[in-house]
């Protein structure tokens, strides 16, 4: 019987990391484009990026490297049998995600109000690199934001499986799937962070 758990332990978690890889290779493919318009368009690449508010990024890079822990630090409480520090910390996961939403909100509506979106008046009339700089921001970010949603109701229903006795002590490997997907959201904000806020 164990050999068995031990067997679906193993296909659960290989299954993810496939998953994983073409998760990265998705935003992979928005990194290479990024970077082929970056030798393009170089000094225009730079003049945008100092159009975003680094502090935005920081603080949501700390968001999310808390949430990070928050994450590794369930999955050791939940192995040592502590139910309601595990789900503790999966509700800190969660708060900061919604944090990080907040947080891009406020930084997305200061960029629309001064219309600096797609297909904006604004964005014809400044210089191609710029445009194309904030376009592949949009969509990185926004696909980046996407994810972390997805992520917080994962947890979120691991949290619902913990609670019914489903994910415990002796069999975890669905939190542990739930919280390599998050660090995969956390590593991939790691790429966003300086590609755009801390450009020179």
């Amino acid at each position: 019987m164990s050999e068995h758990l031990h067997k679906d332990y193993t296909g659960a978690k290989l299954g993810m990391w496939f998953f994983l890889f073409t998760e990265v290779m998705l935003f992979g493919g928005l990194f290479i484009l990024y970077a082929v318009y970056l030798q393009r368009y170089p000094e225009e690449f730079v003049s945008a990026g100092k159009q975003l508010d680094v502090r935005f990024g920081g603080v949501n890079t700390i968001v999310l490297l808390t949430s990070s822990l928050f994450v590794a630090m369930s999955i050791t409480a939940l192995r040592r049998g502590q139910k309601s520090l595990c789900l503790g910390l999966l509700a800190g996961t969660i708060a900061s995600a919604a944090i990080f939403m907040i947080n891009k909100y406020f930084e997305w509506s200061a960029k629309i109000h001064h219309g600096i979106y797609p297909g904006s008046p604004h964005m014809h009339d400044i210089p191609p690199g710029e445009s194309i700089f904030f376009s592949i921001y949009y969509v990185t970010t926004g696909l980046h934001g996407l994810h972390v949603i997805i992520g917080a109701a994962i947890l979120g229903w691991v949290m619902m499986l913990i609670r019914r006795g489903r994910v415990n002590a002796d069999d975890w490997v669905i939190l542990e799937n739930g919280g390599l997907y998050w660090h995969l959201v956390d590593l991939i904000w790691i790429f966003i962070f300086p590609l755009y806020y801390l450009i020179l």
